[in-house]
């Protein structure tokens, strides 16, 4: 089964999309990668939904990325006698750590992580930043907080300090059982919330060695201020912008999501642009149009995928939401603006072998427009440098390792196809002939550009370019 698209659709699952039926239908309407998002449902029921996708896997012949989706801290209130209270703007509250329910005046905070961190006029959003509080006066556990603007609160509602940086590691004790028990199911990707610095990715990788990528969630102002290093030590990132809206003023999104994209194209780290998408097609089978161009304006933007979260877990219409996120992908990359915008935007190439190779790779696409560029890989470094290039032909990648064809689905541009080891050049470049016809990409006297690195086997080593013609 081949996408024509560059761009790839993440596809929540949860109780609207939970059996076989309904995620044989995802697939099929065009989702590259599963996300299991562990915030929601118990282990036994991502297991299962697992299952099903590796069953779904051998039965198409193409690789599915899935991503674990870790739920990270939390922070939140405590309850309130009565379950609901109302607090007045300019009013005078208190946060500690009795754990008494509170009323109008006073609210528990079990989190002694953000009283060590706050200062005299930290302001503190409630709610989803519905309510908004400036601390006054504070200690070792407790905060005199103004009310700025007031309102409804009830028992456990979310907390945020964004201009703070938390003494917290992204990974609880919860986040830790369920990466062990993901990981020895063999997810694909690892999404990690709640990075502030790139210390929280070092802590991550120690656990996880090389059995998954890691995946950073952009969601804290922090973060964004060591971006470059923590674009660096992931494998991709995830502008998660619903936490980004929350904790900084919504016009600064749209730039801060261009910025990251751009620094992940730069870096050739795949990049996933996520969080109300589509979020009218929850209850409503069409979108809203400004939903439409959010989407487009991604897409344009070069990401590597676009990522459904209600309206595929939970949502009325999980089919519709797909075939629209596939149908607006297809729309702009037949635009010839894309193109441009995408050679416009494009990065220069680092000063290495590899991207020496891979810079040519996009040049002789460009010269000769052959029906594809043919990838060898192990560890899928030679299609990830490919695609930073962002070349004007799909991606075909060939690797014996099913592991990363499986990871390659997160990946723009990129049709990975597990094949067997080959032990030459040549049996490398007929390799590539044979599967570029039978996938469907050439046909004979079309022209291959093929990519690898040797020896075989060892990442990093891309150093070969090569163009083959497929045999009359």
């Amino acid at each position: 089964m081949r996408r024509t698209r560059r761009a790839r659709i993440v596809a929540t699952l949860g109780p609207a999309s939970s059996d076989e039926a309904a995620i044989r239908a995802l697939f099929e309407r065009g989702v590259d990668v599963f996300r299991l998002n562990f915030s929601h449902g118990t282990q036994s029921d991502h297991a299962r939904r697992l299952e099903t996708i590796r069953a779904l896997e051998q039965e198409f012949g193409r690789p599915i990325g899935v991503l674990l989706d870790l739920q990270g801290p939390k922070l939140r209130l405590g309850t309130f006698d009565g379950g609901r209270v109302q607090l007045e703007a300019g009013a005078r509250f208190r946060l500690d750590m009795d754990r008494t329910p509170g009323d109008a005046r006073r609210a528990p905070l079990p989190h002694l992580e953000i009283f060590a961190a706050l200062q005299d006029g930290t302001e503190l959003l409630l709610d989803d930043g519905k309510l908004r509080l400036r601390v006054e006066r504070h200690g070792a556990d407790f905060a005199e907080t103004t009310v700025l603007v007031g309102g409804p609160i009830s028992d456990r509602k979310g907390v945020n300090v964004p201009s703070v940086l938390l003494p917290l590691s992204p990974l609880t004790p919860k986040d830790r059982d369920d990466l062990d028990f993901g990981l020895a199911l063999g997810v694909d990707w690892v999404a990690l919330s709640f990075v502030q610095r790139p210390e929280d990715i070092e802590e991550a990788r120690a656990l996880i060695g090389s059995r998954a990528w890691i995946m950073a969630k952009l969601e804290k102002p922090a973060a964004i201020e060591h971006l470059e290093g923590i674009v660096a030590l992931s494998d991709g990132i995830m502008v998660a912008r619903g936490d980004l809206g929350v904790e900084l003023p919504p016009e600064q999104v749209p730039q801060l999501q261009r910025r990251i994209v751009r620094a992940c194209r730069q870096a050739g780290k795949p990049v996933v642009v996520a969080t109300q998408m589509l979020e009218s097609m929850i209850a409503a089978p069409v979108p809203t149009r400004a939903e439409v161009s959010d989407v487009a304006t991604a897409v344009y933007d070069g990401v590597d995928a676009v990522m459904l979260s209600a309206e595929s877990a939970s949502g009325r219409y999980p089919l519709e939401a797909v075939a629209m996120m596939d149908r607006i992908i297809a729309r702009v990359e037949a635009d010839p603006s894309y193109r441009s915008g995408i050679d416009a935007t494009h990065a220069a190439a680092q000063a290495t072998t590899a991207d020496a190779v891979c810079a040519s790779l996009r040049d002789v696409a460009a010269l000769l427009s052959p029906a594809a560029t043919v990838t060898y890989t192990s560890s899928g470094f030679t299609s990830l440098r490919a695609a930073r290039e962002r070349p004007a032909v799909p991606i075909l990648s060939l690797t014996p390792d099913i592991v990363s064809a499986r990871r390659m689905a997160m990946v723009w541009g990129v049709h990975a196809v597990l094949v067997d080891d080959v032990h030459d050049v040549a049996e490398m470049i007929e390799c590539a002939c044979r599967t570029a016809r039978t996938e469907g990409f050439a046909h004979p006297g079309d022209h291959v550009v093929v990519v690898a690195g040797l020896p075989f086997g060892q990442s990093g080593t891309t150093n070969l370019l090569h163009v083959a013609r497929i045999p009359r």
